[in-house]
């Protein structure tokens, strides 16, 4: 896998207006995974799916995303995914359950991620979650 360039940075971030939706976010994602050359991959389409998860629940939970960061790490291998918003209370999982319609979003954020979290920004929150990369990306 070719390593990113000076036009594939490390690190983008893309800001949200008040009641923008999920759509930009997920558009922006898609197009820095096809930069970086991930989208053909597993790796890739777990991101997406993360990133969605994370967004959906900014929408759902909260006035919606005010910014979403992605960092690639190549030394690990591996990509954070960071969703803020303007609401402080952390994320709180349920139980899974897997009969239900929704609910569904942090176990699969859990399942697919190395490790995933949350930390206070400024008066809301950022929710962040870490996927591994193949090991041959460099």
């Amino acid at each position: 896998m070719p390593a990113p360039t000076a036009a594939h940075p490390r690190h983008r971030h893309l800001d949200f207006h008040p009641g923008e939706g999920t759509a930009p976010g997920i558009d922006f994602l898609r197009q820095a995974l096809a930069d970086w050359h991930l989208m053909t991959q597993t790796a890739g389409t777990d991101a997406l799916l993360v990133g969605a998860e994370l967004l959906a629940n900014a929408a759902r939970h909260t006035p919606g995303p005010r910014r979403l960061d992605l960092d690639l790490d190549l030394d690990t291998p591996s990509l954070r995914i960071s969703v803020t918003d303007p609401i402080p209370a952390p994320p709180r999982p349920r139980p899974h359950r897997p009969d239900a319609v929704h609910g569904h979003g942090l176990f699969i954020v859990d399942k697919l991620a190395r490790t995933w979290g949350w930390r206070p920004h400024g008066h809301g929150k950022t929710v962040w979650a870490v996927l591994p990369l193949p090991h041959a990306y460099h």
